[in-house]
Formats: structure tokens, C-alpha cells, sequence
């Protein structure tokens, strides 16, 4: 271990013997403001002192200062990193066009990090993080907010008990509104993804199908996203990824008129029943089922019954709950030096996966897993898709 890499280790080690952490918040009001919530997580936990937030907006500076409680605020989040040092920041945008050089220069800094989704634009962006978080040795924490929600977890016992028998698929898809299809893969698949690999593992290959109105994906197909969240395309889609076993997870996203929310989950089969994850925000509209039937269909025996985990709570604000799951795994993580439970190779895996639905298009074929072309497929046709 080199000399800065043990600086680190010995500090995140008095950290967790002191239990006492200073946060530093990075946001952009206007460019992907705070994201879902990821600033005014620290309210939950008494032993985060919130030392400074960074904004380049002055009216939202000052809004994020008096809501966040945070004793410092700067327009440039280098210096909040150079002044202040925390050893916790969350790096909030929404947008994706500023997420490189936050997340490096955080890394650089020895901040473990509260990270918002999606991880990355693209495959390259994303392998330049993971490698200087790795080379920093700081913990990542990725809010896909499902990953510590307690439906998730009980869905998982649940599984390992044996309660809808051996897992025969996976199915999701995307939240399917005005985004569906390019967008909804990048913004909401990431989601999905990252339940399949939860519940799966990591995949081998990808074999998928993007049309718009029918036609084959082709340049004309190219779409500007609402956010920059990286190269877009097509308005239907489906996926199919093979995780070993015979075991396939499918994502689905498609234009139609009608719609509903609950299509946005994770359907897990197995040979004795079915679970629904819906993909929600804990603990409101989160609600899981499982239906205890080979048939994988209700009937006169068999309804969908309500899963019952025991249930958390941080206060009112479902958004600070739901961050406050995740926080609390990363403290924990960084206290007992281990993987969190969405770390970085995580988040490079969700942006793995929807790159790999592009290049089987292109390909005609399917894609092994990992890819060795990083370039975003969608690249031939249009790199000037980061200045959109």
C-alpha cells in the first residue's frame, strides 16, 4: 500500500472508532440541482456535521446552506474539497455532464462518496471513475435506493428460503412516460439492472431488439434527452440477458398511450411463485407481493399476497428515509472496511448493461459481457451528442 492509499485507511479507521464523520454536499442549481434528496440525508444521522455545501448558483447556494444547515458554502466544489476536507460528500446532480469530474476530484480528495444515479454517461466515463475511487480507496454508495429498501431485503430471504422455489427468470421495465424507450433505459433501466444483478449476479451477455415506430434503429432515431444523461436512440426496446444457468433477466421500455406506474418494477419467477418489487421510492408506493403459485397466475387458492418486512424509519420525508437506508450501509461499510451494498462497480455495471443494449442492436448478434469496445456504440453516428 503506497503512502496516500495508508493515509486514507488510517483515516477512515479513526472515523469509525470516533463515529463522528464531517459531510460535504456538492450540487448545481439549474444543471441537475440536488438530485432525489441527497442533501438533506445527513439530518438523520446526529453524528454527521454538515461542514459546507458548494453551488455555483448563489440563490440556490444560499437556499442549500439554510436548508442543509451546512456551516460554510462555496461557489466552487474544489475548494469546499481543498478547504474544508470531509470525509463524506454527496455529489447530487441529476445531470450527467458534470458527474467525471466531481466524482474524481472527490476521490482524489480521500472523501468517500454518496453518489446520485445514474452512475455515468458512458462506459469510458464511468471506468475513469471507478479507477480513481479505486486507486483512492474511498467507498461509493449509489443511491438505486432499492438496493437497501427493507421490501428488497425481505424479498431476498425470502428467495434463499426456498419460497417461490428455484428462480426461473427475471422481468422489468422501465417507468414507460414521455422518456420511454432511449431515455427510460439510461435514466430508470439503471434501476432494473441493478436488480437483476442483486437478485442474478453479474451477466454474460445481452441480446436486444430497438426500433422506433417499428424501423430498426438507425441515425434518424437519435434523440435529445429532457437532462444530458448521455447518447439516446429508439422508442421501443427489449433486452435479454443471460446470467448463467439457463437464468435470463428481460427489460422492456416502449411508446404507448397508456401506461401505469407499477409497470416500473422487477418480476421474479420461480418454479413455486412469483415476487413483485415495484420500483419505489420507501416506504410509500413500495409495496411488494408475492403470489405463492407455479401457475404464476391468481386463482381460488392463490392470491398475491403483501410482503412484510420490518419496516424503517427516519421521519416523515420519504426521501430521507430512503437515502438514510443507503447512507447508513455506507457508514457501516466504511466502518468494517467492506464493499457497500451499491458501490461503484455496481453503478459501472448499470452503464455496462445499457451500452451492451446498443452494441447487440448494431451487431445484430449477442454481446458478450465485459465490452471490449468502450466507446458508446451510438458514437458512430453522432459523438456531438455531450453537447446537446
Amino acid at each position: 500500500m503506497d503512502r496516500r492509499r495508508f493515509l486514507i485507511a488510517a483515516s477512515a479507521a479513526g472515523l469509525g472508532a470516533a463515529n463522528r464523520y464531517r459531510a460535504g454536499i456538492i450540487g448545481h442549481t439549474g444543471r441537475g440541482n440536488y438530485g432525489h434528496g441527497l442533501d438533506v440525508v445527513w439530518s438523520a444521522f446526529p453524528q454527521v456535521e454538515v461542514a459546507a455545501v458548494a453551488d455555483p448558483d448563489a440563490a440556490g447556494r444560499a437556499k442549500a446552506q439554510a436548508r442543509t444547515g451546512a456551516k460554510n458554502a462555496y461557489a466552487n466544489y474544489r475548494e469546499l474539497l481543498a478547504k474544508e476536507k470531509p470525509d463524506i460528500v454527496s455529489i447530487c446532480p441529476r445531470h450527467l455532464d458534470q458527474r467525471v469530474e466531481m466524482t474524481v476530484a472527490a476521490a482524489e480528495a480521500g472523501c468517500h462518496i454518496f453518489h446520485e444515479k445514474a452512475f455515468a454517461a458512458t462506459l469510458p466515463e464511468a471506468d475513469r471513475m471507478a479507477a480513481a475511487i479505486r486507486k483512492a480507496g474511498v467507498k461509493v454508495q449509489i443511491a438505486h435506493q432499492m438496493r437497501c429498501s427493507p421490501f428488497t431485503l425481505k424479498a431476498g430471504q425470502m428467495i434463499e428460503a426456498g419460497e417461490i422455489g428455484e428462480i426461473q427468470e427475471l422481468r422489468g421495465r422501465g417507468k414507460e412516460d414521455s422518456r420511454a424507450g432511449g431515455e427510460d433505459l439510461v435514466v430508470l433501466g439503471s434501476h432494473i439492472f441493478d436488480m437483476m444483478r442483486h437478485f442474478l449476479g453479474d451477466p454474460e451477455w445481452v441480446f436486444s431488439h430497438v426500433t422506433t415506430r417499428g424501423e430498426e434503429l438507425a441515425f434518424d432515431h437519435l434523440g435529445k434527452p429532457r437532462e444530458p444523461v448521455g447518447p439516446i436512440a429508439g422508442r421501443q426496446m427489449a433486452a435479454m440477458f443471460s446470467f448463467g444457468q439457463g437464468i435470463h433477466g428481460y427489460f422492456a421500455s416502449k411508446q404507448c398511450a397508456q401506461t401505469h406506474i407499477l409497470r416500473f418494477g422487477t418480476h421474479i419467477y420461480g418454479s413455486k411463485g412469483v415476487i413483485f418489487l415495484p420500483n419505489a421510492i420507501y416506504p410509500n408506493g413500495a409495496q411488494a407481493y408475492i403470489l405463492r403459485n407455479p401457475a404464476w397466475v391468481p386463482d381460488k387458492r392463490h392470491g398475491w399476497e403483501p410482503i412484510e418486512p420490518e419496516h424503517r424509519s427516519f421521519g416523515d420525508d420519504r426521501y430521507i428515509t430512503a437515502n438514510a437506508l443507503m447512507v447508513e450501509d455506507l457508514l457501516d461499510a466504511i466502518e468494517k472496511d467492506r464493499e457497500p451494498a451499491c458501490s461503484e462497480r455496481a453503478g459501472r455495471w448499470t452503464v455496462e448493461m445499457t451500452q451492451g443494449v446498443y452494441a447487440s442492436q448494431l451487431q445484430g448478434k449477442p454481446v458478450s459481457f465485459p465490452l471490449t469496445e468502450r466507446e458508446h456504440p451510438l458514437n458512430q453516428w453522432s459523438p456531438a451528442w455531450s453537447r446537446q
